[in-house]
């Protein structure tokens, strides 16, 4: 039985793969870790171990040692941080003798910086791209963009950090960090006109399947109420995306319907929170990739299941005998 292990289990990414993967039918091995001893992330998976920080020193070598201990086959990050990391590291990993579910490396490294990805999608032409600036100068973007305007970290994942200026007041605020860590951008649409597109890339500049959700982000910035979309009228930016970045594997478009057409607010080289509802609906991109990478099998696309899903709050309970449900 091959064994997989999925990094940051306690957290919704992590423990929506681990889900995701059982549901493929008990072929594996589940082996989480989290910095979190004390998380659900143990009701998920089949071993649990305890993870240092991803920015500790010890770090690098705990994960070799732990691939080593277990014999795994697999490692799936389960949060930004440990995609990074791994991205620089993906040689020694592998000398330990697990593959690593890696996107294209040129691309997670373009995506570390949203900045930098804006000037290649401006390079490129392509139209999906948000006119973004690091003008600093409330009167010049106010004319550009109108009030109100958004200041977006360079760095960073779904809606965290995001700044809504409305006011000169709001801006000042915020004025010293454009250009170091924030930029600014027009508001495409509005938050009933989101869609989030799993494709899964070929590395070839093609898509093997997809799935797209109309979603609506909790506070926190993950999905949180979702339906079923078509991804019909997504395909012409998502066909260009593809040939310009050539993405390997499981990969995530979020995309903005507004008056200029379909626009792209960002890619995530990887495997993102809306995961395990995909999988619920047939969309299974962790079994894909296990298979992808372990029997080097490309999928092909899969029947999507019409419908809606709404989160909620639950729990995991551990009793004394390790008995949970």
């Amino acid at each position: 039985m091959k064994k997989i292990l999925v990094s940051g289990a306690s957290g919704i990414v992590g423990y929506g793969i681990l889900r995701s993967l059982k549901r493929a039918g008990g072929q594996f091995t589940l082996i989480g870790t989290s910095i979190y001893s004390d998380s659900a992330a143990q009701g998920f998976c089949d071993i649990f171990e305890p993870a240092p920080p991803t920015g500790d020193a010890a770090y690098l070598g705990w994960l070799i040692a732990t691939i080593r201990k277990h014999s795994v086959d697999l490692v799936i990050p389960g949060i930004e941080l440990d995609m990074f990391e791994w991205a620089e590291h993906a040689p020694e990993i592998q000398a330990a003798g697990a593959a690593a579910l890696l996107n294209d490396l040129a691309l997670i490294r373009l995506c570390k910086d949203k900045w930098a990805f804006y000037n290649d999608l401006r390079a490129a032409g392509l139209p999906c791209a948000i006119e973004t600036t690091l003008d600093n100068e409330f009167s010049a973007l106010k004319a550009r963009f109108g009030l109100p305007f958004l200041l977006k970290p360079r760095q960073g994942f779904g809606s965290k950090g995001l700044v809504i200026v409305d006011s000169e007041e709001t801006f000042l605020a915020h004025q010293k960090q454009i250009g170091p860590t924030l930029m600014a951008q027009p508001i495409v649409g509005s938050v009933e006109d989101e869609f989030t597109t799993a494709v899964f890339g070929d590395g070839q500049g093609g898509c093997c399947a997809n799935m797209t959700l109309k979603r609506k982000l909790s506070k926190d910035g993950f999905t949180e109420k979702a339906e079923v979309a078509a991804t019909g009228e997504f395909a012409p930016a998502i066909k260009a995306l593809c040939a310009r970045f050539r993405p390997v594997g499981p990969t995530n478009f979020q995309f903005r319907k507004g008056p200029e057409g379909i626009k792209l607010l960002e890619i995530n080289p990887r495997i993102s929170s809306s995961t395990s509802i995909r999988t619920a609906f047939g969309y299974n991109e962790s079994a894909m990739a296990a298979d992808f990478l372990l029997d080097h099998r490309l999928p092909v696309q899969p029947e999507i299941r019409r419908g809606r899903a709404a989160r909620y709050t639950d729990e995991r309970i551990f009793y004394e005998d390790s008995v949970h449900l």
